[in-house]
């Protein structure tokens, strides 16, 4: 009877303790098999995370001062040119004074007038045909919308003045752009005095006001276009 009444409780506790074992086993292999994957699509999230941050990089602030570098290095650049000069009225009698250019011929109507180049003339001013006698030919007198073009010897190149603070802007096929208004200014160096006192006359336009657009390409700001 002891034999009997001891067998059946052991057995009973082993029994438990394997169910219990077995019931672990499964649990832990399939929560920790998730808890592993979890961590390495935390990792790998965070990798890519990275990349995109990376491939998404601020550009750096455009200063006023980088866009006129911008903008000067752009007309540098470009070939330098005589300076197109308008002479009016007043120009004409400037131009006497200076010594540029005389009377040659006056006509029946008063109003017109031929004035030749004088050897000093000559030295510092191309007229628009190629010669040397500048055709004056009004419709009236005086005609203060009335002048002759006439083209320094000395060549410059254009500056940039007064560049605006760069704006966010929206620029076709561009990412990332900005734009700044600024002046546009004819360069008079290298001009005699009374060349440059003729240039400086009211009918000439030496100061412009234009608007420059700037793009940010493979890490760098760069000019993208003046209007």
């Amino acid at each position: 009877m002891s034999g009997v009444t001891s067998n059946p409780i052991d057995s009973g506790e082993k029994e438990d303790k394997n169910s219990e074992a077995g019931q672990y086993e499964p649990f832990c292999a399939a929560y920790g098999g998730k808890v592993k994957n979890a961590g390495k699509m935390l990792v790998l999230g965070m990798l890519c995370l990275g990349l995109f941050l990376s491939g998404c990089k601020t550009a750096p602030e455009l200063t006023k001062a980088s866009a006129l570098a911008l903008i000067q290095a752009k007309y540098d650049k470009d070939p330098a040119a005589g300076v197109a000069i308008a002479v009016d009225v007043h120009g004409l009698k400037d131009g006497v004074q200076a010594k540029y250019w005389e009377k040659a011929t006056v006509y029946a109507n008063r109003i017109w007038g031929d004035f030749k180049l004088t050897p000093e003339g000559k030295k510092v001013m191309k007229l628009s045909d190629g010669g040397d006698v500048l055709k004056w030919r009004p419709d009236k007198d005086p005609d203060p919308n009335y002048a002759v073009v006439v083209t320094s010897v000395a060549t410059n190149h254009l500056k940039a003045q007064e560049v605006q603070d760069p704006q966010g802007e929206t620029l076709p096929g561009v990412s990332t752009a900005k734009g700044a208004d600024f002046l546009e200014v004819v360069n008079l160096d290298g001009l005699p005095a009374p060349l440059a006192k003729i240039a400086s006359n009211p009918i000439n336009k030496l100061v412009t006001k234009r608007h420059a657009d700037f793009s940010y390409e493979n890490g760098a700001w760069v000019l993208h276009s003046i209007e």
